[in-house]
């Protein structure tokens, strides 16, 4: 039994990734693109590729134009893209075999290998970075409430062996660009939940954020890759809490210099903590039992 795929492709000024993600899913049974008020090529790109464009709005969020490209669908699945992604041969026969099978699950992760600086970055929130791409048409759909929801699926989820890829970002000015529309995004959602900031949040955002991805998820593996985009999630994160202040109408928070020193002192023994973490894990078995000893009578 071979069941209908319509692929769903969101793209806003993407002529320059466009043509590799409409190639990459030529097994599909229909290829519907949602333009979303582009100002380059990307119509133009996308309308030698099929008749299904459709343009609307270009909204904060775009999983509402999302959630407009899966109502133009008439395949029983939908897999759904960005226009900076691409399907590799090897997940496109996953799928088709997949689609092919008598019983075939409501939804499927699908890990996600993302470009960032021209390097396929291994480490941190970027990998695996799942997200649920392939589903069941009646089965899913975006809650539109928050920039980087995942699609809800009512009913079974499962696993894809093989990851697809994510051009994710080509250039710093390209990071900083997507940067003002994703913190807007994230500063509106703290809004709404009535989150009560204070001065130290602008310490703990963004340090939080940085030792997070660099040390516990690992991006240091990925060299001075891993530390500049680290550094950018710490930045991101920082700029999240300036704008909910913004929002606020900047309102004074008092902060002494001994409430800072102390806010500091603490993020510091953080970041050592995180530092004897790596060093331990990276150590020879011997050595690792011999730093436990150490710190066990340091901090005992």
């Amino acid at each position: 039994m071979k069941r209908k795929l319509s692929v769903v492709i969101s793209a806003y000024n993407e002529e320059k990734h466009l043509p590799a993600c409409l190639s990459s899913v030529s097994f599909a049974d229909e290829i519907i693109v949602v333009n979303n008020s582009s100002t380059d090529r990307t119509e133009e790109i996308a309308r030698k590729y099929t008749k299904l464009v459709y343009v609307q709005p270009n909204t904060m969020m775009l999983n509402i134009n999302k959630n407009f490209g899966f109502s133009k669908a008439t395949g029983e699945y939908i897999l759904n893209l960005d226009a900076d992604e691409e399907i590799p041969p090897d997940l496109a026969d996953e799928i088709v075999q997949i689609l092919k099978q008598k019983d075939v699950s409501d939804g499927y992760w699908i890990s996600r290998k993302n470009i960032i600086f021209g390097k396929w970055i291994r480490h941190g929130l970027w990998w695996p970075d799942k997200q649920i791409r392939l589903f069941r048409r009646t089965k899913g759909t975006f809650a539109c409430k928050h920039i980087h929801e995942y699609i809800a699926v009512d009913g079974s989820i499962e696993n894809l062996m093989h990851p697809y890829i994510h051009h994710n970002y080509d250039s710093v000015d390209q990071y900083l660009t997507k940067l003002m529309r994703c913190t807007t995004s994230e500063a509106e959602y703290l809004i709404d939940t009535k989150y009560q900031f204070s001065w130290f949040d602008a310490i703990r955002f963004p340090l939080s954020d940085f030792l997070k991805t660099y040390f516990l998820e690992k991006a240091y593996k990925d060299g001075l890759h891993g530390l500049v985009v680290s550094l950018l999630q710490a930045f991101y994160s920082f700029i999240v809490f300036a704008k909910v202040w913004e929002a606020a109408r900047f309102p004074e928070k008092m902060m002494t210099p001994q409430a800072f020193d102390e806010e500091v002192n603490k993020r510091g023994k953080e970041i050592r903590y995180w530092m004897w973490t790596r060093k331990i894990e990276e150590s020879s078995f011997f050595l690792k039992t011999m730093i436990l000893k150490v710190l066990r009578k340091l901090f005992s």
